[in-house]
Formats: structure tokens, C-alpha cells, sequence
């Protein structure tokens, strides 16, 4: 499929009738209809249900639709830079990161970086592991941000802070007063996990094997930082990242450390198939001062 048809695709997927695709592309009807039935004929199956003149995707279009928004994305960035290039601006930079890390040590980072080169333009967007691990490799995003990693053929890597799990709480509860937080300790209170398969969420899962405690949950989530405000709100107790807990000081959080000592280290993550740009270089630099002056450091009290 060319690039028109697939955004012709996409214009369906989102509209659900021929009429408002055209609108939305600009195109006649007429030429909307003709370019569905092309692109049928070509892939040799249906694209869409026809219920009451309206389309709904088959399986078969939504998965081509998934597939093409890495090249939108690609197409994007590629049109992007033609404007850099046309209106003579010094220069831009992509990066993305993990929730934990995207709200604590790239936003004082990024505040010098810009402020020396007000000229630049920065895309930030936060992302899921997996996204991170794809825009790395595909380059939509010159430099990512997350805790943890694992071997990607392709992906060169940087530790930018080192740190360790914490225990999170309301600052009344009964365990606010152990100077530091086990899995037996946990094992008579409300647990809010981490989502199942996801690195941190097992990571705390083995450190419950390890101590030989049975891992039992009363709610399960997927951020770190929702995490933070169900035990806030008395929800339960949980075990989170070093760098969630005090995001923009919202968190009125009792915070212990936890053992075993459960890593949690952070990475800054390019592409091996070119080398960095002198400004991804730059905030390379920055995030280095911005990690070193966030060590998260676990009140005793």
C-alpha cells in the first residue's frame, strides 16, 4: 500500500463513512469510494463491514492500521525536519521516557537545556517500556528514558541513577513506624501491586519469593504513581520505584526502604545505528546533573 492509501485507511478507520473521510482528507467522495475498492482488490481481502452506510474495520484493517502508525510516526518526523531545515532553525530533538522518570529528573533537565538554546524544539512524549524499546529502534526518538532494560540488539545504553524500591504508605499507618519494610511486614495489609509481566511488578514479586512470602494483592495497577495515590488514600501499602514518590511533592506519603534491597535503575537508551546528535548530547549532559541532584534519599521518619 502507498502512503495516501494507507492514510486514506486511516481516515476511514476514524470516520466510518466514505462522506466524512473525504471531508477529513480533502478528497471527493467519489475518490475515497474508488481508493477502498483499489486497495481491497490489492490485498485480496475485505477492509471493512458495511452495516446501515457505515464501515467498520475487520481485524484485517485494524491490524495494516497498527502496523502503519510507526511509519506516520517515521513520516512525521521526517516532515518535521524539512521544516527545520526550511525555516533555518537551529535544530530539534525527540526524546521519550518511562512515567517515573519523564515527571522527575528529565523536566529539570530539560528547563536548562532549553533555557541556554531557545532556539530549539524539543519533542517529549511518556511512554510504556515496549514504546520506548520501539521508538529507540525505529529512531522516532533519538534518545529514551526508563528504569530497567533488558538486552536489544541495536539499543547502546547509559545508567543515569541507580536506586532501589521503596515502601509507600499514609503517614498514620502501622508500618510508618518500622525504620524499614520486608514482605512478611506486608503480608497482614491491603497490597496495592504492580501490574503482572511488567519489569517492576516482577521484580517485587520475586523479592516476595526470595524472602519466602506469599504475594498476595488487593489491587493491581500499572503505574508506579497510581500507585502512590491509592496508598495515599489509605487504599493500601505498596512497593514503587525510588523517583514516584515524590513527584511534584503531590504525594503526602510515608516512605521506608525496602528489603531485600529490590534494584530500580534508570537508563537512557539510542539507537547503535548512528551517533548522537550534539544536541541529544547536550541534554545527555543535563540529565546526568538532574539524576545526581534527585538521588532519591528515604526519610527516616
Amino acid at each position: 500500500m502507498t502512503l495516501r492509501q494507507l492514510e486514506i485507511l486511516r481516515a476511514l478507520i476514524r470516520n466510518h463513512t466514505t462522506v466524512a473521510a473525504a471531508r477529513d482528507l480533502a478528497l471527493s467522495q467519489p475518490a475515497v469510494s474508488n481508493a477502498l475498492k483499489v486497495m481491497e482488490a490489492q490485498a485480496g481481502f475485505a477492509l471493512f463491514e458495511r452495516i446501515n452506510n457505515r464501515l467498520f474495520p475487520t481485524a484485517e484493517a485494524l491490524a495494516l492500521h497498527k502496523e502503519a502508525e510507526s511509519i506516520f510516526a517515521l513520516h512525521a518526523n521526517l516532515e518535521s525536519r524539512v521544516r527545520d531545515l526550511r525555516e533555518s532553525r537551529s535544530g530539534h530533538l525527540r526524546i521519550v521516557a518511562t512515567p517515573p522518570l519523564a515527571y522527575s529528573i528529565v523536566p529539570p533537565a530539560l528547563n536548562r537545556f532549553l533555557g541556554a538554546r531557545p532556539k530549539i524544539r524539543v519533542f517529549f512524549d511518556v511512554r510504556r517500556y515496549e514504546g520506548i524499546i520501539e521508538s529507540v529502534t525505529t529512531r522516532v526518538a533519538e534518545l529514551g528514558f526508563a528504569l530497567g532494560l533488558s538486552r536489544h540488539p541495536g539499543i547502546a545504553s547509559e545508567v543515569v541513577h541507580r536506586g532501589e524500591m521503596v515502601c509507600v504508605m499514609a503517614r498514620d499507618h502501622k508500618l510508618a513506624s518500622l525504620p524499614s519494610i520486608s514482605p512478611p511486614d506486608l503480608a497482614a495489609y491491603p497490597f496495592i501491586a504492580l501490574e503482572r509481566g511488567t519489569r517492576l511488578g516482577e521484580a517485587v514479586r520475586d523479592t516476595f519469593d526470595r524472602a519466602n512470602t506469599p504475594f498476595r494483592y488487593t489491587v493491581e495497577v500499572r503505574y508506579c504513581n497510581t500507585a502512590c495515590v491509592l496508598a495515599g488514600a489509605r487504599v493500601g501499602v505498596s512497593v514503587v520505584d525510588p523517583f514516584s514518590p515524590h513527584l511534584g511533592g503531590a504525594h503526602d506519603l510515608a516512605i521506608r526502604p525496602f528489603t531485600p534491597h529490590t534494584p530500580a535503575v534508570a537508563y537512557v537508551l539510542w539507537s547503535e545505528a548512528q551517533p548522537l546528535s550534539r544536541l541529544a548530547l547536550a541534554f545527555l549532559e543535563e540529565i546526568r546533573t538532574s539524576a545526581s541532584e534527585r538521588l532519591v534519599r528515604t526519610p527516616a521518619s
